[in-house]
């Protein structure tokens, strides 16, 4: 990072905390667990029902940390909903953990369009 971009954080910061205010830093698209949740499920097993990622947070957008091949046994803990509370389903992402394959023993999150009821 250069002189002047650091000396613009350092300015920021100040004049945030000088005025009472708060700073929230995001977490980085390789950093979102479960606080990332909308809605709590009855913890499922589900299969994979083709082969899909397993990412590092509820979106495309996210980090694969491997690809779940068809049949992989997952087992679900929440759900993130973007549309949560308006009552259509809408790019809803399973959270949990893969219990079976390659990967067992991960956890992150796939796209609930992929996966069914073990």
């Amino acid at each position: 990072m250069n002189k002047l971009k650091r000396g613009a954080i350092a300015t920021v910061v100040a004049g945030a905390a000088a005025f009472g205010g708060v700073i929230a830093i995001a977490p980085t698209a390789s950093a979102a667990g479960s606080s990332s949740c909308t809605v709590d499920i009855t913890n499922a097993t589900y299969k994979a029902t083709t082969s899909v990622n397993l990412r590092t947070g509820p979106g495309s957008g996210y980090t694969s940390q491997g690809i779940l091949g068809t049949g992989t046994h997952f087992y679900g803990t929440c759900k993130y909903d973007a549309s949560y509370g308006v009552g259509v389903p809408y790019n809803v992402w399973t959270y949990g953990k893969v219990t079976s394959g390659a990967n067992s023993g991960k956890w992150g999150w796939v796209s609930a369009d992929y996966l069914k009821k073990a």
